[in-house]
């Protein structure tokens, strides 16, 4: 069986090298709400998924993705069967990457200048997922947010992680798309808990027995 892990990120870290030498495929696919919403190019809020500004931008996205993805792979090919499983977490991961850019175009749909390109909601999308099936590492380990020397337990990164993007992407006081962000960390989350029964609860569950 394929890895679709490995295809996605082999995918993307090819076209977006390539876009960075081509403009007119960067052009053509990345986020453009103004251009979208007059000529109906709807497949650019995928294809910007596939596009990242830079060397750091792309790794950044590509091994939070790599770390993530296998836990959520593995809990949906054991809940469905290992093809319907890839296929889920496609819908997962995919669907992250367009839903999440959704209120971006309705709020820069007349904005000649607003484009934004990254996989920051699909990765968003899965690295929720994971958080709300294991919410607590119980070996003592945990995610690293630098400056802080501690990892901390993944349930509190990603209230955390919500709290920061909502407030950034209200403030817009710079260039990143903090929306696609919050948005697809809540797609993430409520995809998983529809397809993942028990989910919510377990999640619940972990944290009381974390913190009492």
């Amino acid at each position: 069986m394929f890895n679709p892990v490995l295809i996605l990120i082999g995918l993307t870290v090819a076209i977006s090298a390539y876009a960075w030498s081509n403009r007119e495929l960067m052009a053509a696919w990345i986020m453009e709400p103004y251009v979208i919403a007059r000529n109906g190019q709807w497949y650019r809020l995928l294809t910007s998924g596939f596009l990242h500004a830079d060397w750091s931008h792309l790794l950044f996205n590509m091994f939070a993705f790599y770390s993530f993805s296998p836990v959520v792979l593995n809990t949906l090919a054991s809940g469905y069967g290992a093809s319907a499983g890839i296929g889920l977490f496609l819908l997962l991961y995919l669907g992250g990457i367009i839903i999440s850019d959704l209120p971006t175009y309705f709020r820069h749909r007349d904005d000649r200048d607003y484009r934004s390109l990254g996989a920051s909601g699909g990765v968003a999308s899965v690295l929720f997922a994971s958080i709300l099936l294991f919410p607590v590492n119980s070996n003592g380990g945990g995610i690293i947010i630098f400056p802080i020397p501690e990892p901390i337990q993944p349930f509190l990164f990603g209230f955390l992680y919500l709290a920061y993007s909502y407030y950034m992407g209200r403030r817009r006081g710079d260039n990143i798309n903090h929306d696609a962000h919050f948005y697809g960390a809540l797609y993430g989350v409520v995809l998983t808990a529809a397809l993942v029964p028990g989910a919510v609860s377990q999640f619940v569950q972990q944290i009381k027995n974390y913190i009492f």
